[in-house]
């Protein structure tokens, strides 16, 4: 799907991007998907939320191992975005509500 993303690149007011937490093979993959998309002039300005998803899974990187991988610290240092991190899991909801939260306060809709 990364092909196409660019042409939803316009319209876009805020950027989730998630990333399997439990699949240590597909991290520099998703890496420089999430490079390629922070590179995008036309997503210069917008807000960022980087789910880590699959938590509930038993193998599942943590947040401060997914950062330390992705390097995270040198991203949002050199990003022009805002970025916010969030461990999720879309099986049993964990996460969910700050996701909403984040929505909520980046699209500045009433709660």
């Amino acid at each position: 799907m990364g092909p196409i993303w660019p042409s939803y690149y316009s319209e876009c007011s805020a950027l989730l991007f998630v990333v399997d937490a439990s699949n240590p093979t597909q991290v520099s993959s998703s890496c420089i998907q999430l490079l390629s998309v922070l590179s995008a002039a036309p997503l210069a300005s917008v807000p960022v939320l980087v789910l880590f998803n699959k938590i509930d899974m038993p193998c599942y990187m943590s947040l401060v191992e997914m950062k330390s991988l992705f390097r995270m610290q040198d991203i949002v240092s050199c990003a022009t975005q805002p970025i916010t991190m969030l461990e999720t899991s879309a099986r049993d909801g964990t996460g969910l509500a700050e996701v909403l939260q984040w929505l909520r306060t980046t699209l500045k809709e009433p709660c």
